[in-house]
């Protein structure tokens, strides 16, 4: 009973926040819930966009591996003039941007997507996207 209360003295005194508390997640590993909304929320993006294996362009492109790939460059899909030239790489910020106000972050680009999205919400997009790597699109089918 000794050693039970000497510990539990132990714990409530000085360090017990830094003992009890947990540890925190990566900064670059979004949440598990984080990921879990962004998947859902990116139902309202698959009339246009496909992820994962097998994702192919339709009248967006695939983004599988979008997180770090150059603006305007998935193969076999007709961008618009604006996006081939936009020169950046996509990164969170860029992404999270686009999906809240494509023509303010690309003027004249063609996706036209009016969803009032808050910052929140084209975060957790994001952090699903993060997840969807690059998966090698099969070709556009023919015509």
């Amino acid at each position: 009973m000794r050693a039970f209360i000497i510990g539990v003295a132990l714990l409530l005194g000085t360090g017990a926040e830094t003992l009890a508390a947990p540890a925190p997640a990566p900064a670059s590993a979004p949440a598990q819930a984080q990921v879990d909304a962004g998947r859902r929320l990116f139902a309202r993006c698959t009339n246009c966009h496909e992820v994962g294996a097998g994702a192919r362009n339709g009248f967006g492109p695939q983004l599988n591996g979008i997180v770090g790939r150059k603006a305007g460059s998935a193969p076999a899909y007709a961008y618009s003039a604006a996006l081939k030239q936009a020169g950046f790489v996509w990164d969170e910020q860029k992404l999270v941007a686009f999906i809240r106000n494509s023509e303010k972050v690309v003027p004249g680009n063609k996706m036209r997507f009016l969803s009032f999205m808050s910052e929140k919400q084209g975060a957790e997009i994001v952090a699903y996207l993060r997840t969807q790597g690059a998966v090698a699109a099969p070709p556009a089918p023919k015509r």
